[in-house]
């Protein structure tokens, strides 16, 4: 059975080619640099860039893996949550290809496609689990059932966790994008340097807007000069103590989470679960707690076709396909 996944969700433009569950090919096209002056990704900007890169992106896709389109047996397709303007590039793409072939559409949803990116490549994650989607949108945990069924039991009120690295990644001139910045100058610095605040909800919501305030708050009450030099002299320190402010209060929450589940295996999923001292807490908790914790590889952690076709590919198997009167849905949760 051989899927075409195609993402176009925000920024980056993917696709890839299951055979039978195996990865033949992934190919992603990122945008970074384009939106890196604008401190951030431009909507009208990434969705011009999709139409551009699409076609050229599936080609390569095709050819790595070493497959005709008429060799395909069905599209799988992000149609949201995302960019509503990138979304509709890709699912429009997806529905021309999938009618011209014949095929099976599949219409994939994002959140669905991290939550089952472990299994990805390697055994998949026992079931039932409970998943960590930590990203530049999204920041939420979620319980899943052997019957694939989904119960969120968190998500953010505010900024996600992706987010928060990215605006405080600003303010320490580290551009954009701000995760990957943050966590390679972190390595170098001191957690303890500053205790910046960590939420902590009653029930296992999450809020990151106060630890970006604070972190604003900090810099600009300070003369430029000496503003200056922290920034100069201890931004490793600053980068540390903020990752930790966040690696903590993610930690915290899946903690309980699991206690409170019984849940014998954790996932930690999306772009955020590349961040080292996530992974490596997140481990350290599972050996101390008693939970197995399963990471995709980073090349899965962030925005892939990859693990779009997975999913589809779980679609196909039970049946479900999607109609051609598909439209994106970019407020599409779990």
């Amino acid at each position: 059975m051989r899927i075409l996944g195609l993402e176009s969700s925000c920024d980056d433009t993917a696709a890839a080619v299951l055979d039978d569950g195996a990865v033949r090919s992934s190919v992603v096209s990122s945008q970074a640099d384009l939106h890196e002056d604008y401190g951030g990704v431009v909507p009208e900007l990434a969705s011009r860039n999709h139409q551009r890169y699409i076609v050229p992106v599936v080609e390569a896709a095709l050819e790595e893996a070493e497959v005709s389109p008429s060799a395909l047996d069905a599209v799988a397709v992000t149609y949201g949550p995302g960019l509503p303007g990138s979304l509709l590039v890709g699912l429009s793409f997806g529905k021309a290809f999938a009618r011209g072939l014949d095929v099976p559409l599949l219409g994939v949803n994002h959140l669905e496609g991290h939550l089952y990116s472990a299994d990805v490549e390697g055994p998949p994650v026992p079931r039932p689990y409970l998943c960590l989607v930590v990203s530049g949108g999204h920041t939420e945990l979620v319980h899943v059932t052997e019957n694939r069924e989904h119960r969120v039991l968190g998500r953010t009120r505010d900024d996600a966790a992706g987010e928060a690295f990215d605006k405080t990644a600003q303010l320490f001139g580290l551009g954009y994008p701000g995760g990957p910045a943050i966590d390679r100058h972190a390595q170098a610095g001191d957690p303890a340097f500053h205790d910046f605040p960590r939420t902590r909800l009653d029930d296992y919501d999450f809020s990151f807007s106060g630890l970006k305030t604070s972190v604003l708050y900090y810099l600009r009450d300070r003369p430029d000069d000496e503003r200056n030099r922290l920034l100069a002299d201890h931004r490793a320190d600053l980068c540390a103590s903020v990752q930790a402010a966040v690696v903590d209060a993610l930690v915290d929450a899946t903690r309980r989470a699991a206690a409170e589940t019984g849940a014998a295996h954790v996932a930690v999923v999306g772009g955020v679960a590349a961040n080292s001292a996530l992974r490596r807490q997140m481990k350290e908790a599972g050996t101390h707690d008693g939970f197995e914790v399963h990471v995709p590889p980073l090349a899965y952690c962030t925005d892939n076709a990859a693990m779009i076709a997975n999913v589809g590919r779980m679609h196909l198997d039970t049946g479900r396909d999607s109609p051609p009167t598909l439209d994106v849905a970019p407020n599409l949760q779990l």
